[in-house]
């Protein structure tokens, strides 16, 4: 099994290839900043969910859904992470992320109290990236 994976910053991009008994690569082609910074906030605050970090689990006993929403909501987020990371299928993980950061803000209005910027600002990148990426729900109706 040889495995090889290399990046360059000067163009952003990442290649990643190996081969077991046939070949698989993977090939990003698009700079990590943005996205890569909105990918990391989700994939750290899905993974504090998914560990337990107390003040969460305080946080979704006082929703009152009980603990298997903090898991459900930290597996999305974290898929989430990983879709807008893949450039066919980024605009699902915005659309994705945009409508747990909905849930977010309704959560911190209503329930929970505390601040919704937070959740509002994530909210938006999220958008943003769905947005910009828009193309990619066209490629979905128009395949057959």
């Amino acid at each position: 099994m040889a495995a090889r994976s290399g990046l360059t910053n000067n163009s952003g991009v990442i290649n990643v290839s190996c081969s077991c008994r046939g070949a698989v690569a993977l090939e990003v082609r698009q700079p990590l900043g943005r996205q890569g910074l909105l990918a990391l906030a989700f994939a750290a605050a899905g993974a504090a969910k998914l560990y337990g970090v107390p003040m969460l689990v305080e946080e979704f006993e006082h929703i009152g859904l009980g603990q298997w929403f903090r898991y459900f909501t930290g597996s999305l987020e974290l898929l989430g992470a990983i879709l807008i990371l893949l450039p066919p299928v980024a605009a699902f993980g915005g659309v994705l992320l945009s409508c747990i950061m909905v849930g977010a803000t309704i959560s911190h209005l209503f329930v929970i109290g505390g601040s919704p910027v937070p959740a509002l600002v994530l909210l938006t990148l999220s958008a943003i990236v769905a947005y910009a990426k828009r193309s990619q729900f066209a490629l979905l109706s128009s395949a057959p």
